[in-house]
């Protein structure tokens, strides 16, 4: 499916709120109502919209701290078992964090997680991930601001 102008505007409304009415976002785009329900049902239908979801005020919600930890991969434990990133990358996934990213470059994987504060950030990097097998290294990098 090619995407005009029109969807794209749509898209970039959608993105900012996904909560607005379709009359709403006919009036900021300029089309006919029906025309824009009719253009976010096809990308419904096309799965370019996958879903709609919530972003939450995290610093109300106890989680104000946002890390990047980078990880390497040790591909094969001392015991001799192969280890495989995308495992390591699920296991990682499973012990509570926002997203895990397999990446190119001197690091394996990234992992992003929000924690309270510095402790449960400390006790989740030595405590929960280095303990899993075939985790080697970690890097982790506190976000000051985001835009």
């Amino acid at each position: 499916m090619t995407l005009d102008e029109k969807d794209l505007k749509i898209l970039e409304i959608l993105k900012e709120n996904s909560k607005l009415r379709t009359s709403q976002i006919s009036k900021k785009t300029r089309m006919p109502i029906t025309t824009v329900h009719n253009r976010i049902k096809k990308l419904e239908k096309e799965s370019i919209i996958k879903s709609y979801t919530v972003i939450p005020n995290y610093k109300k919600l106890g989680k104000s701290i946002l890390s990047y930890i980078l990880v390497s991969v040790i591909y094969t434990i001392p015991s001799g078992e192969k280890i495989s990133q995308e495992n390591v990358a699920k296991k990682i996934k499973q012990i509570g964090v926002e997203e895990v990213s397999i990446v190119t470059g001197g690091m394996d994987i990234i992992v992003k997680i929000r924690v309270k504060d510095i402790e449960e950030l400390n006790d989740f990097v030595i405590k929960k991930l280095r303990n899993i097998s075939g985790v080697d290294k970690t890097q982790t990098l506190i976000v000051l601001s985001s835009f």
